[in-house]
């Protein structure tokens, strides 16, 4: 019973969180402002420090760096979720008020996919040493392609998550207020509103291929993996809505979520050779953000040239 407390504590914060956000404050769909997005942002780092709190006095200095690290990892490698929800929520035309709805029932389909992945990957792990290899390997390479295909944007429509879901369901022209389906005729049809949460749900199953490795060059704890990479998971929604008017102007975050990823995965190849001590790990990645958010404020991305229209003939 004692070894279950602690994922009877977790369970039970993320329960009420989860009943407090959508049961009360999102009862009635409504464009989320950036003032209440702050909130919530603030309130979900508050917590996820608190159970860090919570770590470092129960189980001591080392697990409690081990879970701020990756607690750290994976909120600064969420920042890129939120880049491509801007552009799926553009692309589909998404209404505001109805953008925290996709995003609720996404990422509460994220913690499920991820636990299943976490289990899979903690289970390669432990049974099959030489799999941290292609682990740290796979997170070079994403790091330098991550790097070179900075402005790289998906094509949604050629999503196949996309083009499966339209082939089970006929979908509708537009939107139907928030629902993601609806009946016509004795006819079940989706509606554009879930195509979006199917591409919300995929292009996360692709972050977490990226993320969930990087926290295993930190600890082979599972719990410190899934706590720690579901608070930073929960706290995504609040994230979207404060960055979504910010994104542009950090120029220089996505080279640092590239080394961010070099990093753990040269970490990974050493691991037989020399482990890097945790608080190291730690001091590094957040050198290499708030070197970013320096720059990014130092030297901001120049402003477009303005294109001069030729005055028109007389």
């Amino acid at each position: 019973m004692t070894e279950l407390l602690p994922w009877l504590i977790f369970g039970g914060i993320v329960a009420g969180m989860l009943a407090l956000d959508l049961g009360v404050f999102h009862r009635e769909a409504h464009v989320v402002s950036r003032r209440e997005a702050l909130a919530w942002s603030a309130a979900w780092i508050t917590l996820a420090l608190a159970f860090n709190a919570g770590v470092f006095f129960f189980r001591g200095s080392d697990a409690g760096v081990e879970w701020l690290t990756g607690y750290l990892i994976e909120k600064s490698l969420s920042v890129d979720n939120v880049f491509v929800f801007l552009l799926i929520f553009s692309a589909f035309a998404v209404p505001p008020v109805y953008q925290h709805r996709v995003l609720f029932w996404g990422i509460l389909g994220a913690v499920v996919m991820r636990a299943v992945l976490i289990a899979a990957a903690g289970l390669l792990i432990t049974t099959l040493h030489f799999v941290i290899y292609v682990f740290g390997a796979f997170l070079i390479f994403t790091g330098i392609k991550f790097l070179r295909d900075q402005e790289h944007a998906p094509d949604l429509e050629q999503n196949r998550f996309v083009r499966l879901t339209r082939r089970l369901f006929p979908v509708t022209a537009r939107y139907e207020g928030q629902r993601f389906f609806v009946r016509r005729e004795g006819v079940l049809y989706a509606t554009p509103l879930f195509l979006v949460l199917v591409l919300v749900e995929s292009t996360d199953l692709v972050f977490a291929v990226d993320s969930i490795p990087a926290i295993y060059a930190v600890t082979s704890d599972p719990f410190i993996v899934f706590t720690s990479n579901i608070f930073a998971i929960l706290g995504l929604r609040a994230l979207y809505f404060v960055l979504a008017g910010y994104l542009g102007g950090l120029r220089f975050l996505k080279p640092a979520l590239a080394a961010i990823l070099v990093f753990v995965g040269t970490k990974m190849l050493l691991v037989d050779l020399y482990k890097v001590p945790s608080l190291a790990s730690l001091a590094v990645i957040a050198g290499v953000l708030a070197a970013a958010l320096f720059a990014s404020w130092r030297w901001p991305k120049p402003a477009p040239a303005a294109v001069h229209q030729p005055a028109a003939g007389r």
